[in-house]
């Protein structure tokens, strides 16, 4: 079984430790670059990010999208959605498939 992480603000990300995930607390945008390449290299499978802090580290998460593993997941924080995992997961799908499933092909 692949282990689950979870990268961000403290407030953000303390609650998934009771749901099992590590948790990795931080803001700064070299310790989390540091943090996925380590948790990558170890054999984690997901890796949730805040999508804040995930902003802050864009080339890091690009190197992972033609990946099998591990899968990076954008996640709101506590201050607030910015639409990019919703839009990641969109652009997933649509690579998957084809066509964007909601509004059909442009």
């Amino acid at each position: 079984m692949y282990k689950l992480a979870v990268i961000g603000d403290y407030d953000s990300i303390y609650g998934f430790a009771a749901l099992g995930l590590d948790i990795y607390p931080t803001e700064d945008a070299k310790e989390a670059d540091q943090t996925i390449k380590r948790l990558a290299d170890i054999g984690y499978g997901v890796i949730y990010i805040t999508e804040e802090l995930a902003s802050k580290v864009p080339e890091t998460i690009r190197r992972y999208d033609e990946q099998m593993m591990p899968a990076i997941i954008l996640i709101p924080g506590v201050k607030g959605n910015t639409g990019a995992g919703i839009q990641g997961v969109k652009d997933s799908v649509e690579k998957a498939v084809g066509s964007d499933i909601l509004f059909g092909s442009e």
